[in-house]
């Protein structure tokens, strides 16, 4: 008998510990006699030292951060600093009024992001829900029920079905005690446990002498010893793992910060280019010099581009909510339009977690089963032909088995069908649902229930005529075993060829489906039990099904879709590999064309491989089967790496570090779990693969807006900043106060600048490579763009200007004219910016955008009042402009913007 608490030396009080990685590999012999514990559990004193000693079994809860130190986060970007500084340059001319309103559009930027962003915290958060609150343990020979947390290693924990597991446990006793594991491992199927130990490198998944806290009993009855709680457990090591998982910055964060880097060294540079000039050459004076400077900064700094690509993004936040895409994260949106490869989790993602029996064989012929998860609706077909239970005997002994020898029931709730018992079960219900068949009128005499041993359930019915008949369901080795005959088209016993039916099975296997055998046999009147041995003699086989968690039909096409859209997918779950392979063919992940490996890699292999190695695998492999949260992680890891942008989907606590660490994180709404949804930047609400690829198609319309935003905006501020320069460098006046470059940049701001946001994905969107990581936010092409529109506004305003200074026009009135300049030449420009890969010269998307109209209109109500309105005057130093110089600058912006189209013509060759 092992030895109990009451019994160890004191000297032993140190050996209360254990590896849990190993634990699986011993027997509870070992364990026990490590733990110091054995059938009477701990003594209750034993118990509360060891408390003392490991701590409660809670996950641990790291303090969170300050509110004020995640707010302040958001203000460490370089344009935030750049937009800061334009709120000093504007409190050292004065405007005080600007000052305020630019320091708001900061401080909005950041409490926007403040509030999408999830945190750590609440993904720790989520994983403690899973845990159990209380226990059945034995302690001093008495059985107690006793809060979770006050369990420690040693303690005999009882487990009945229903129950959730409390601590990880080395299962002692096993009454059919079946677990599922498909949060933690992804395994589809519930694990039955067993108390002989397994291979000491079995991956979680195979770690069947364990069960693992967090986890839920199906069905039987069990005990086991506790080796590991709260943070040692394999949950609390997942918790850690999100802890401890570096975030990197999506594409979007970081060619924001390139961008806005650069351009602050160029308005610096510039700045001072322009004071040494005109100190130098045109021997200015250093108040004058040091006004233009101000004048120069403000006229360079983008202030509305923050606030622009926050819309933006907050645009395409909206957009996908209604295609049931729900976005923690502003940035999040763009960086699905950047992924190159899409790494999802099998059960319950790209397949719909629903056991479903897919094909039947009898020895008469073979049968397709339409219609997928529990729901028991769908066709049987054989050769295309509905098949009816009335019409075809062998269909009928097969379902009747499957459905007797069943413990399952499904529910309906709105609409939505569950099982209550075994999935696969479940499956078979399904399958008799749909073959209408009522078994109703069998009465339950006697059963042998499944156990691991004998990996098969019988059931001795009694029909209403008073025949007693056997059926049996299991494995379909065990099953044929015990078969002497197989069952005929007229319902008698036939002679069997046992070698061909295993070549059947082996067939059914190979494409990834679970494999279930049924017999029957009849037995004497009368008869009232039924033991196992009772099935040795005279089954006969009435056939085979082939069960799969099928794929959901609208992710095959999603993938194909990715697929035609330049992204890789690849599928990493924790499901056996025979599965995985079927599942991957016929998503059509599995990519042979481009020479990739035609089968699944497993966990097992992948521990073999240094990281250098694995960086090779994730090229070559696209299904991954049998891995464990450690896994994941490194896959992903590797795929970056690479150079890959991904974007890692997932429903189970076992995905949620991966999720954390990806470019990207996309959880199962309905089925995923609280950790899963908070270490996800994206949450699907419907959790279907599919729209992911229609929030990638957001992602992309989102970066082309935003592209076309910073494209659109950084003229305006180049064209003044080149008006300035060149007058300075010249020696000339300043065509342009200061405060009239702060109401151009307000009304572009405010109306032209947001219309842009709101612009229809491109017909072509889904049909382009992925953007290169590391690219930058303005390619070449873009950046001729922005060149030639500074040059041609800013040089039609310098024009307009000096045109008018030299036929006498008073100063007011000429600054005026460049004012309007500025404005209208920025909606000429903006109508050419709403298509920067094409012509934007197609009547068909003249009006696609009506919000480009509204505030084109808008600017020009605004420019009207400030030229005609007596107030503006005295603000801003305007007067009132002839009615020409109206058409003038309108018919010069129509010659900006049919210049930049025919500069975009060139580019397009070029780029």
């Amino acid at each position: 008998m092992p030895t109990t608490a009451t019994q160890r030396d004191p000297a032993e009080g140190a050996r209360d510990q254990l590896d849990p990685g190993q634990v699986h590999a011993r027997s509870v012999e070992e364990v026990e006699r490590a733990l110091g514990t054995g059938e009477s559990g701990l003594d209750p004193a034993e118990a509360t030292a060891r408390l003392g000693r490991h701590g409660p079994n809670r996950l641990p809860e790291a303090d969170p951060d300050p509110v004020l130190l995640r707010l302040a986060r958001h203000f460490n970007d370089v344009l935030i600093y750049v937009l800061l500084a334009a709120a000093v340059l504007k409190a050292v001319l004065g405007e005080w009024v600007d000052f305020g309103v630019i320091l708001a559009v900061a401080v909005v930027n950041a409490v926007i992001g403040f509030v999408q962003e999830g945190r750590a915290e609440r993904a720790l958060a989520g994983l403690r829900t899973m845990l159990s609150s209380t226990a059945q343990v034995r302690r001093g020979g008495r059985w107690l029920e006793v809060q979770a947390a006050d369990l420690v290693p040693g303690d005999v924990v009882r487990l009945r079905s229903g129950d959730r597991v409390p601590a990880d446990l080395r299962v002692t006793a096993s009454t059919e005690l079946r677990t599922e594991e498909a949060g933690l491992t992804g395994e589809s199927e519930p694990v039955t446990k067993q108390v002989d130990p397994v291979d000491a490198d079995a991956g979680v998944g195979d770690r069947a002498s364990v069960a693992y806290s967090g986890s839920l009993v199906v069905s039987g009855r069990g005990t086991g010893v506790v080796v590991a709680t709260g943070a040692r457990t394999e949950i609390g090591r997942i918790s850690s793992m999100i802890e401890s998982v570096e975030q990197l910055k999506t594409p979007l964060e970081r060619r924001i910060k390139a961008f806005g880097t650069m351009l602050s060294k160029v308005i610096l540079g510039l700045a001072v280019l322009m004071m040494v000039l005109g100190w130098s050459v045109h021997d200015m004076e250093v108040a004058l010099l040091l006004t233009a400077a101000v004048a120069f900064a403000v006229a360079a700094i983008p202030e509305g581009l923050p606030a622009i690509v926050t819309i933006t993004l907050a645009r395409g936040v909206q957009h996908m909510a209604r295609r049931n895409a729900i976005t923690r994260k502003l940035t999040s949106v763009e960086t699905l339009g950047s992924v190159t490869v899409i790494c999802s989790d099998k059960t319950g993602t790209l397949t719909k977690n629903e056991m479903t029996v897919q094909e039947v064989v009898t020895p008469v012929r073979r049968y397709q089963v339409e219609g997928l998860g529990y729901q028991p609706t769908g066709r049987i077909l054989t050769e295309d032909t509905p098949a009816t239970l009335a019409s075809h005997r062998d269909l009928d002994a097969l379902v009747t088995v499957m459905a007797v020898a069943n413990d399952a029931a499904l529910t309906e709730q709105d609409g939505r069908w569950a099982v209550v018992g075994e999935p696969t079960e479940g499956a078979l219900r399904a399958l008799a649902g749909k073959a209408g068949a009522d078994v109703a009128h069998l009465e339950r005499v006697a059963v042998v229930p499944f156990e691991s041993e004998h990996k098969l359930m019988a059931t001795l019915d009694r029909v209403p005529d008073g025949q007693v008949v056997v059926h049996v369901k299991g494995a379909p080795d065990r099953v044929m075993d015990r078969c002497t005959a197989v069952l005929g088209a007229d319902g008698s016993p036939q002679a069997w060829d046992r070698e061909e039916w295993d070549v059947l099975v082996d067939g059914l296997s190979a494409r990834g489906l679970r494999v279930l055998a049924a017999a029957r046999a009849v037995r004497e009147d009368g008869r009232e039990t039924l033991s196992l041995g009772d099935l040795d003699d005279g089954l006969v086989l009435v056939g085979v099904v082939g069960i799969l968690d099928p794929p959901r039909p609208e992710a095959v096409e999603a993938v194909a879709e990715a697929r035609r859209a330049g992204i890789g997918v690849k599928m990493i779950t924790g499901d056996h590999a025979g599965t995985a392979t079927a599942i991957g063919r016929q998503m059509g992940i599995i990519d042979t064309a481009a020479g990739h490996a035609d089968v699944a890699i497993t966990g097992t292999e992948l521990d073999r491989a240094s990281d250098e190695d694995l960086r090779d695998v994730v090229r070559r492999y696209d299904t991954f089967a049998r891995v464990s949260p450690e896994h994941k992680l490194r896959l992903v890891q590797a795929l970056q790496a690479n150079g890959e942008v991904v974007a890692m989907t997932g429903d189970g606590v076992n995905d949620a570090p991966a999720l954390r660490r990806a470019d990207v994180g996309v959880a199962m709404g309905i089925k995923g779990t609280e950790a899963t949804k908070e270490a996800a930047e994206i949450v699907l609400a419907d959790d279907n693969f599919a729209t992911i690829e229609r929030a990638v198609e957001e992602g992309r319309r989102t970066f082309d807006n935003i592209q076309k935003s910073v494209v659109f905006l950084l003229p305006t501020n180049g064209a003044q900043s080149l008006v300035l320069l060149t007058a300075v460098v010249l020696g000339l006046s300043l065509p342009l106060a200061p405060v009239q470059i702060l109401w151009v940049n307000l009304i572009v701001a405010v109306t032209l600048s947001l219309a842009l946001a709101f612009e229809p994905a491109e017909a072509d969107v889904m049909r382009r490579p992925p953007r290169a990581p590391g690219t930058s936010i303005i390619g070449k092409g873009a950046m001729v763009q922005i060149a030639a529109a500074s040059l041609l506004i800013g040089g039609a305003t310098l024009a307009l200007y000096y045109l008018a200074r030299a036929q006498g026009v008073a100063d007011a009135q000429a600054q005026t004219a460049a004012v309007t300049m500025l404005a209208l030449g920025q909606v000429g420009y903006l109508v050419s910016c709403r298509n920067l890969r094409g012509s934007s010269i197609d009547r068909g998307q003249l009006f696609t955008n009506p919000v480009v109209w509204w505030s084109v209109a808008a600017l020009v109500a605004l420019q009207a009042l400030f030229v005609y309105a007596p107030f503006m005057h005295t603000l801003f130093g305007s007067a009132p402009l002839p009615l020409g110089s109206w058409l003038l600058t309108a018919a010069i912006a129509a010659v900006i913007f049919l210049v930049v189209e025919a500069i975009k013509a060139v580019v397009r060759r070029v780029w």
